[in-house]
């Protein structure tokens, strides 16, 4: 069975966000560009899920988080295998300061 991967409420929030701040500051042309290829980056997950590193600052959870970087983000995810999804559960701008990775928003 093939995963699936899905996005939590906070992981789209936050794509929203990126989305917007491009679209003030640059167009909306670049806004539609980064942000689909945001969402399009974890595809390869789908063949090797366990390829992004584990996320130090969310070792204490009992689900195991992972991340890929692309450009200045970070997309936290885990993987369910009984479930057979991929959660993106976070699009973390890594230019903040990393123990913000425990918000809750």
């Amino acid at each position: 069975m093939a995963l699936k991967i899905i996005w939590s409420e906070l992981a789209e929030s936050e794509l929203d966000d990126i989305y917007e701040f491009y679209e003030k500051i640059a167009s909306i042309k670049v806004a539609k560009k980064l942000v689909n290829a945001i969402i399009n980056e974890p595809n390869k997950l789908i063949k090797t899920p366990e390829i992004g590193e584990k996320e130090p600052f969310l070792k204490h959870r009992e689900i195991e988080y992972r991340y890929l970087v692309f450009r200045n983000y970070k997309l936290i995810y885990s993987v369910d295998y009984k479930k057979g999804c991929i959660k993106i559960a976070d699009v973390f701008d890594t230019r903040q300061n990393p123990i913000n990775l425990n918000r809750t928003k």
